[in-house]
C-alpha cells in the first residue's frame, strides 16, 4: 500500500494530475506511474479509489515550481566543490593510498578473487576491444547517467526527485570512503597496464591537462558501478519497454568489465560500490517516507492522512 504520508501535493481534474515530490511538480497526463522508492502510485485508479481532498495541498510555488532547474544545478556545483576539495588533498593521501590499494589486492589474493590481473593482459592483448572498453569507461557513465537525469527531469519528473535524492547519496558516501580511506587504482601498481592510458582515450583524466581535476585515489567504492546500478532502476521505472531494459543490462554489464579489466578497479571496489548503491537508494527511500513529510509539517505544510 503506498504511503499516502508522502503524498504533499495533489490534484485531479480533466484526465490530468498535478503532484508535487519535495521541491518540483509534475503537470502531464495520469498514466500508470509509481514512484519507485517510495511506491507513491499516480494511476487513475489509484487516484480514484483515494478519498482525496476537492482542492490540492498547496506547498510555496516557489518550492514548488518546476522552473527550478537552477536549483538542480546547484546541487550538482555543490557535489563538485565536495570533490574538488577531496581532490585536492590526494597528494597528501598518495601513500595511504596504494597502501590500502596492496592490501586489498593482497586480500583479494586471498580469497581467489584476484582476477584484475589476467583480465588486464588479456584486454591489452586485444588493442580494439582496449580502446572501445577504454572510450566506454570514459565516456559512458557520464552522458548515460546524464541522458537519464535529463529525461527523467522533462519527461518523468514524479520520479524525477527521489532517483535524483538516490544518486546524491551515492556521491557523498563516496565523497566520504575517498576521504577516510583513499585507494589508489589496479593500474597505479607494479604488472598492471593502464588501458585507458595506452590507448589514447578520449578525455582521459590519467594524464595530461585533464589529470589535475580527477582524484586519481578514488577507487574504493567504484562509484562507475554504483551510477551503472542507478541507470538499471532509473529505466526500469521510466522505461517498460524491453528494449531498454535489455540495454541498460547490455551498460551495467560491460561497465563491470571495463572497470576491471582497463585496471581501474579492483573487484572489491565493485562491490564496494554495489554496497554504496543499496545504501544510497535506503536513505532515499526513507527520505521519500518519512523525511520529507517531517519536512513538510515542519514548514507548516499539512500532508494527506
Amino acid at each position: 500500500m503506498p504511503d499516502r504520508g508522502s503524498w504533499h501535493r495533489i490534484s485531479a481534474f480533466g484526465g490530468t494530475a498535478r503532484i508535487g515530490f519535495g521541491r518540483l511538480t509534475y503537470d502531464g497526463p495520469i498514466g500508470s506511474r509509481r514512484c519507485v522508492l517510495s511506491s507513491i502510485d499516480i494511476s487513475q485508479e489509484s487516484l480514484s479509489s483515494r478519498d482525496l481532498p476537492d482542492t490540492q495541498v498547496t506547498i510555496e510555488r516557489a518550492l514548488a515550481h518546476p522552473k527550478r532547474f537552477w536549483w538542480e544545478m546547484l546541487i550538482i556545483v555543490w557535489l563538485y566543490f565536495l570533490y574538488d576539495v577531496i581532490n585536492n588533498l590526494s597528494p597528501v593521501s598518495q601513500g595511504a593510498a596504494l597502501r590500502h590499494a596492496t592490501d586489498i589486492l593482497q586480500l583479494e589474493r586471498s580469497t581467489g578473487l584476484d582476477i584484475e590481473r589476467g583480465v588486464n593482459d588479456w584486454l591489452v592483448s586485444h588493442e580494439l576491444l582496449g580502446s572501445i572498453l577504454a572510450n566506454f569507461y570514459n565516456l559512458a557513465h557520464i552522458w548515460i547517467t546524464l541522458a537519464l537525469i535529463v529525461f527523467l527531469w522533462w519527461k518523468r519528473r514524479p520520479l524525477y526527485a527521489d532517483l535524483r535524492n538516490s544518486l546524491v547519496m551515492f556521491n557523498l558516501i563516496g565523497f566520504a570512503v575517498f576521504w577516510l580511506y583513499p585507494v589508489a587504482p589496479p593500474r597505479m601498481l607494479d604488472g598492471f597496464t593502464d588501458v585507458v592510458e595506452q590507448t589514447g582515450a578520449i578525455s582521459s583524466f590519467h594524464s595530461g591537462a585533464l589529470a589535475p581535476a580527477a582524484n586519481q585515489f578514488a577507487a574504493m567504492p567504484s562509484l562507475h558501478i554504483a551510477w551503472a546500478m542507478w541507470c538499471v532502476l532509473a529505466v526500469y521505472a521510466s522505461l517498460p519497454r524491453r528494449g531498454w531494459r535489455a540495454a541498460v543490462w547490455v551498460h551495467m554489464v560491460l561497465t563491470t568489465v571495463a572497470v576491471v579489466a582497463t585496471a581501474n578497479h579492483f573487484v572489491l571496489d565493485i562491490v564496494g560500490g554495489a554496497v554504496t548503491a543499496a545504501i544510497g537508494f535506503a536513505v532515499a527511500a526513507w527520505f521519500a517516507r518519512s523525511g520529507r513529510p517531517a519536512i513538510a509539517r515542519r514548514r507548516g505544510i499539512p500532508a494527506v492522512a
